[in-house]
């Protein structure tokens, strides 16, 4: 009876799930290209985010995954402050079909990411003599949905799956 159960539990298909092994800064950057000066405006800078994801598969299994973000101050056609961020995290993920990993790996291990980097960003910010720059949750599902349909128009190129 034992080996029945045993048997039909390694059948039974494995439940989704994502580990993180590790996350790590790959890059860092900060840039007051204008201090002190740029600390002393009147009027609050416009503050641009552009977000990049990308990951790959490697031959253990694993997958690395990266999430960049640039935010970037102005203030009168001039750069305030810019940084840059590649937070990066190596994933294990077991039990998701193939045809779903990307999904996976492009919405769910992003947002694992996420608020690490932003508390990094803020924190930068912080030190550097402006309010914390607190970034609001980014709607990956949304990102990868809308780079989905750009590769659907023939612009760009997909995911790399090792």
């Amino acid at each position: 009876m034992a080996d029945e159960q045993q048997g039909a539990e390694a059948l039974a298909p494995q439940a989704p799930g994502i580990r993180i092994l590790a996350q790590y800064i790959r890059d860092l950057s900060f840039e007051n290209p204008h201090a002190p000066d740029s600390l002393r405006g009147d009027n609050p800078p416009k503050i641009g985010l552009d977000v990049e994801l990308s990951a790959r598969g490697r031959g253990d299994g694993l997958h690395e995954v990266e999430l960049k973000l640039s935010v970037t101050a102005n203030r009168d056609e001039q750069v305030v402050f810019h940084v840059e961020i590649v937070m990066g995290g190596l994933f294990q993920v077991d039990g998701v079909p193939p045809e779903e990993m990307e999904a996976i790996l492009l919405i769910e291990c992003p947002r694992f990411l996420f608020p690490f980097a932003r508390r990094i960003v803020a924190d930068l910010t912080g030190e550097s003599g402006f309010p914390p720059f607190r970034m609001d949750p980014i709607d990956f599902a949304g990102i990868y949905m809308a780079r989905r349909q750009q590769l659907a128009n023939g612009g760009g190129e997909p995911v790399q799956q090792a």
